[in-house]
């Protein structure tokens, strides 16, 4: 796991490589082609103007990479769990996982023609190693019985779209001076969220993260998706105490914490998906 060549893809200079390990477009999708692709994405993001690209110094390309690697991980990770067969012989979770990976696929073919349709170039697709060099064997039972494996799918699932939801709102801030790369990051930011309460619900779960809790049976690998900058247990929002809201009885810690998700910033996501990543 090399964290070191990870955040070195996100320099300037490699940003000017050429891609050569990136998926085929649309490969899930059908035979749509690049260049329609591109023609897909929002006239404003596709022309990001000099002067843009000049204010943020490729901060928004830097982001938009960041995004992607991100999508890259959680597209890879719900393919190989459909091709594994853990999930067979439980439809509800089978259809659920098929669905958020057709989303995956989607995110990554779109972040890919933004990028492409700014004049950069989308990083190169990461190698991943899901079990965290044997930590989990989220894909086969391996003696420990299919129960444990499809366990760790939806935990792991967890952990990642958690992840997204906290990295894309930790992000918006430097997509301020680009209103059309804001608010396509903000549309797939909301369907992250959706994916991550539907994987609780699939485990048992509420739709929501309650303080920095990871829920029961995630590992402790995980604990960083709920921490960070600016813990998920926090209950101070814009100054102000939130538990001390609400008429009557305040609201309770949990409650207050419930409300309001929190942010994970660049260098905390990027550490969480490095846990995955070996080259």
């Amino acid at each position: 796991m090399n964290l070191i060549k990870f955040l070195d893809e996100f320099t300037t200079d490699k940003l000017q490589e050429p891609n050569t390990s990136r998926r085929a477009m649309f490969g899930q999708l059908g035979s749509l082609t690049k260049k329609a692709a591109i023609a897909a994405v929002p006239f404003g993001l596709a022309t990001m103007s000099n002067k843009a690209m000049a204010q943020s110094s490729s901060s928004v390309v830097d982001v938009l990479n960041l995004a992607l690697t991100l999508e890259y991980l959680e597209d890879e990770f719900y393919a190989m769990a459909l091709d594994s067969g853990v999930l067979s012989g439980n439809a509800k979770a089978e259809a659920i996982y098929m669905q958020i990976s057709k989303h995956e696929s989607q995110h990554v073919d779109f972040l890919t023609a933004a990028i492409e349709g700014s004049g950069a170039t989308p990083v190169a697709k990461p190698t991943f190693d899901f079990t965290v060099g044997g930590a989990f064997d989220p894909f086969n039972d391996n003696g420990a019985g299919p129960a444990t494996a499809y366990a760790q799918l939806l935990a792991l699932a967890q952990a990642f779209e958690d992840t997204g939801v906290r990295a894309y709102k930790g992000q918006a801030g430097n997509l301020m001076g680009n209103p059309g790369v804001l608010t396509a990051a903000l549309q797939i930011h909301s369907v992250e969220a959706r994916h991550a309460s539907e994987v609780r619900r699939l485990r048992g779960l509420e739709g929501w993260i309650t303080g920095n809790q990871r829920g029961a049976g995630m590992p402790e690998a995980t604990q960083a998706v709920y921490d960070g900058a600016t813990t998920e247990a926090n209950i101070m929002q814009g100054g102000l105490d939130v538990t001390s809201l609400g008429s009557g009885s305040p609201f309770t810690v949990d409650a207050s914490t419930q409300a309001y998700d929190e942010i994970l910033t660049g260098d905390e996501a990027v550490a969480i998906a490095s846990l995955f990543i070996v080259s």
